[in-house]
This record gives C-alpha cells, structure tokens and sequence, in this order.
C-alpha cells in the first residue's frame, strides 16, 4: 500500500470515528431543535384542536381553514410532530385524541414536552422563568444554535409549558383527617367505676354498691352526696 492509500485510510477511520461520536452525542440526547418565530397563537391553535374535530391529516391548507394563515403559524406542525400529536405524515395520532379530552389537555401536553424536551428537564423539574438562560444554553450545547436561534427554541418551549401540566399523574394522597374527639360517654349507674384516692402516700379504693330499685330519686340522692362529700375532693 502507497503512502497515498495508507493516508486516505487513516481519513476513512478518522472520518469513521468523527461521525460515530457525533452520531452517539445525537442518540443521547432527547431534545428537539423545532421552534416557531411567533408563538402568540399557540395557545388559540391549541385550543382549537380541543374545539374542533380531528383531520384526516394536520396540514398547512387544515390551519389555514381554521383561521390560521400566516406562515409563522405554519411551524407548529413540525413541533406537533416532535411532541408525537401527529405521525411523519401528519395523520392525528391517539396522543393528539387524548389531549382533545378538556379534563386531561395539560397533562397530555405535560406528558409529551417531557419527551420532546426530556434534556431541559435534568436542570429543572419544573422549568420555570429562572432557568431561562440555562434553558438556552442547552439549546447552544447540544444544536449549535446561534444565540438568536437558542432564544426562539427557548421562546417556543415556554410557551407551550404555559398549556402543560407537569405533574406525574400519580394520585396525591389525602392528608388523613384529624381524630374526631370521642364523645365521653357516662357510665350506667352499676358500672359507675370505684374511686382512687391516695392521701400522704396512703392508696385506696371506694366502691359504691347501689340499691335495688327503681326510684330514681335514690339514685339522685346517692349522686349528689358523692359528687358534694367525695368526687369534688
């Protein structure tokens, strides 16, 4: 092998190695690149796919017959595909179904920017306006996106997770409620309990044994000289 061969060899290998880390970065990361350069009718678009009724197939002429024409709305469709609301082809998937459920939008949408967007949430949870920079500076690390471009990806993410619910979907349990008092109940006149008493050290019982009858002013009277002479002591 000439010295020509030996060295375009080397290239291929080099080349070879170059584009399989490049392509090992890329399969390690979970973030998308799409962005739209106005985001003000996101919301509007997205509450008109909970409005309406689902396209055969999600299409710049559907937008456009929704009340959608400009061109910066159109880059919403390449998104819907990231967050997997549309297939390649932009047919409505089973994701794009369940998000036209009112009670369960933001948590579907929750659900699909934490796949789309899976890196942003290593540096928070719960991203939030703090973390703006932070947010940038991934799109730059892992896109090469130029600084105008990281904040218009930056832009497009927020302003879909003002429509998301983050929450995991497990059911928070309740806080169990406080031990209502029990009610005291007053002892029947023969299970009326003894008496303690202790005096300089001294410990002694009274035991009270009640008379068969059945005037109750016996009982009276026997309450009211235990409550005077012994029970109020």
């Amino acid at each position: 092998m000439d010295q020509t061969e030996n060295d375009g060899a080397k290239a291929d290998r080099t080349d070879g190695k170059h584009h399989w880390f490049k392509r090992s970065i890329e399969e390690s990361t979970v973030l998308t690149s799409r962005y739209m350069t106005s985001v003000k009718n996101v919301p509007a678009i997205m509450q008109g796919i909970v409005n309406g009724t689902a396209p055969s197939k999600f299409t710049q002429a559907h937008l456009k017959s929704i009340g959608f024409k400009s061109s910066n709305d159109f880059g919403i469709i390449s998104l819907l595909k990231d967050l997997g609301f549309l297939t390649a082809d932009g047919a409505p998937t089973p994701r794009y179904h369940e998000y036209r459920d009112r009670s369960r939008s933001r948590a579907v949408l929750g659900a699909a920017l934490r796949e789309a967007y899976e890196d942003l949430f290593h540096i928070n949870e719960r991203p939030s306006e703090p973390d703006r920079s932070a947010i940038e500076g991934k799109f730059k690390s892992v896109h090469n996106a130029t600084d105008r471009v990281a904040k218009e990806q930056t832009k497009t993410f927020f302003a879909f997770l003002e429509l998301a619910d983050l929450a995991d979907g497990n059911a928070t349990p309740k806080p169990p409620s406080p031990d209502k008092p029990k009610r005291e109940e007053t002892p029947a006149a023969d299970e009326l309990p003894a008496k303690h008493k202790s005096v300089a050290g001294l410990h002694y019982n009274i035991q009270i044994h009640l008379p068969a009858t059945k005037d109750p002013e016996v009982y009276n009277a026997i309450f009211k000289s235990l409550r005077e002479h012994i029970l109020d002591t």
